[in-house]
């Protein structure tokens, strides 16, 4: 094996990112060597693409970025004994401590000193990764790599939308983004009966039509209200799923949920934002704030689900190669996409 690689590196302090050559990461007597085929496009690279706010105090440069992936075993450190030479792996890119009460008690989703591939440590934008072990998921042949090089954010979408028993329930999802529409398909998966998800994108309502048996609606110009009615919905949704990060969607969404009715935050609303917690209060709502995966019980789940039928796989709407890896990043910044997949192979 060559002792360098590509890797798409975040070089300088300003916006964009560049193809160089880095060392092969050497590994630790706990760790495996990945080599990567397939990587996922995320909110957060375009973040890191353009150096915004988050970023610049967020960032260390020069770092390689990427933190969605798929590939295959290389190379085992002396320590390691449950993976295999050869062996197809996703992995969880969280990086947990081992000291915090949360930790210590198996709740690693909510340990406090949790670090980043691809945002705090290099990252999986390159030929090779090195991962601990502790965080390789292996995956079975039912599981493409193109659908193991999203499992991260399958697995956020797989976390809030099972944030409730949603049996026979009445879902309401704001924002079509990819997670959203995820999320829509997760929740018909296990058997909500009304799904709909709103969105001013058109592009991305139809795209969600095409994933998920579910009922879009453009916020822009149309009424949430109508199609609570027309639905059949005596008082209104269960649960929301709050993906958009946009005050005036979780406004709507507090407004059609039922007296008692429970909401899954994922989007991240820019700044602060004003609450109407007296509507909240009195309509007895509870809201849960979703981050990340729960490691790793989501992602037993969602690869359970994906053995039995769950079908992603029509989010994911555009694929190159590394090399052309602007046009890749143009496409997801354009908003007139899903999932885009970079092939390393």
């Amino acid at each position: 094996m060559t002792n360098q690689m590509k890797a798409l590196v975040k070089a300088k302090p300003e916006p964009g990112l560049w193809l160089q050559h880095a060392p092969v990461p050497e590994i630790g007597p706990d760790d495996v060597l990945i080599k990567i085929n397939k990587t996922g496009i995320c909110g957060t690279d375009i973040h890191i693409w353009n150096w915004d706010e988050w970023a610049a105090k967020t960032v260390p440069v020069p770092l390689i970025t990427g933190h969605e992936f798929a590939g295959e075993i290389v190379e085992l450190g002396r320590d390691v004994t449950d993976l295999k030479l050869g062996q197809r792996v996703s992995g969880e890119g969280h990086l947990i401590g081992k000291h915090s009460r949360q930790s210590r008690a198996g709740k690693f989703h909510l340990d406090p000193e949790t670090r980043g591939i691809g945002v705090n440590e290099q990252g999986a934008f390159a030929q090779y990764l090195r991962l601990p072990a502790f965080n390789v998921v292996p995956l079975p042949n039912e599981v493409s790599d193109d659908i193991g090089a999203i499992l991260d954010p399958l697995g956020n979408a797989v976390h809030t939308a099972l944030s409730y028993d949603l049996i026979g329930e009445d879902v309401l999802i704001t924002g079509a983004g990819p997670i959203g529409i995820m999320a829509a398909a997760v929740a018909r998966h296990v058997g909500a009966r009304h799904v709909v998800i709103t969105d001013v994108n058109p592009d991305r309502l139809a795209l969600a039509t095409r994933v998920a048996d579910v009922t879009p609606v453009n916020v822009a110009n149309q009424d949430l209200a109508e199609t609570v009615s027309k639905l059949g919905m005596k008082q209104g949704f269960d649960v929301g799923l709050e993906m958009s990060g946009n005050q005036v969607a979780l406004d709507q969404m507090v407004e059609q949920l039922v007296m008692g009715g429970r909401i899954a935050l994922l989007g991240i609303p820019p700044g602060k934002s004003p609450v109407d917690w007296s509507r909240i209060v009195f309509k007895a709502i509870t809201i849960k704030g979703v981050y990340g995966r729960e490691i790793f019980e989501t992602w037993y789940k969602m690869i359970a689900m994906l053995e039995n039928g769950l079908d992603v796989s029509n989010v994911i709407t555009h694929r190159f190669k590394i090399d052309d890896f602007k046009d890749g990043f143009d496409t997801m910044r354009s908003g007139a996409s899903g999932k885009v997949v970079l092939d390393w192979t």
